[in-house]
């Protein structure tokens, strides 16, 4: 009975870690984390759009890749087993897009809803099988007309895309350490 329970937090555990996963790959258009978030054969709705989920890692990455920076952040993660290797997961999120709406121009959306998943444990790795976006909220907001040297100021580093964010030199040096 023990040994169950410790799996069962492990698997929770593994399970958060893959949304977490997801969300700084949408964020820092890091697109091996977003497919490792994915099985292979994973089905993805998502908005307008509905297929595989390396269709929308491509979809993504076209948007995210040369766009400015976006925040998702899940909370509520509500993880129900379904059996051993399958999970069901409704995780809260929030996501502050920006996306270009023309030649010049940029628009900013507020979206809050729910990733409904379906998690399988393959291997040992938890990763999203089938994920269904819902959508409880959409704000496009105003945009500041000033310069992103303007409105940072002194609050230094921006956050970048991979592999210019500085959490990806903070890896590299953990890595370097743990080897050394």
């Amino acid at each position: 009975m023990k040994h169950k329970k410790i799996t069962e937090l492990l698997d929770r555990e593994a399970i958060r870690d893959c949304l977490y996963r997801y969300c700084r790959g949408i964020d820092r258009a890091d697109e091996a984390a977003l497919r490792g978030s994915y099985w292979p054969d994973a089905h993805d709705r998502h908005g307008a759009y509905s297929g595989s989920a390396e269709g929308f890692v491509e979809f993504a990455m076209g948007v995210f890749k040369t766009g400015p920076r976006n925040i998702h952040q899940i909370t509520n993660i509500l993880i129900e087993f379904i059996s051993p290797a399958e999970a069901a997961v409704e995780s809260y999120f929030a996501a502050l897009q920006r996306a270009p709406d023309g030649v010049e121009t940029l628009r900013q959306v507020l979206i809050c809803g729910r990733y409904c998943d379906l998690f399988q444990k393959r291997g040992g790795d938890w990763r999203i099988a089938e994920r269904t976006v819902v959508y409880d909220l959409v704000e496009e907001q105003s945009l500041s007309a000033a310069s992103e040297k303007e409105r940072f100021g002194p609050r230094q580093p921006i956050g970048g895309s991979h592999p210019d964010d500085p959490v990806y030199t903070l890896a590299k040096r953990c890595i370097n350490e743990s080897e050394a």
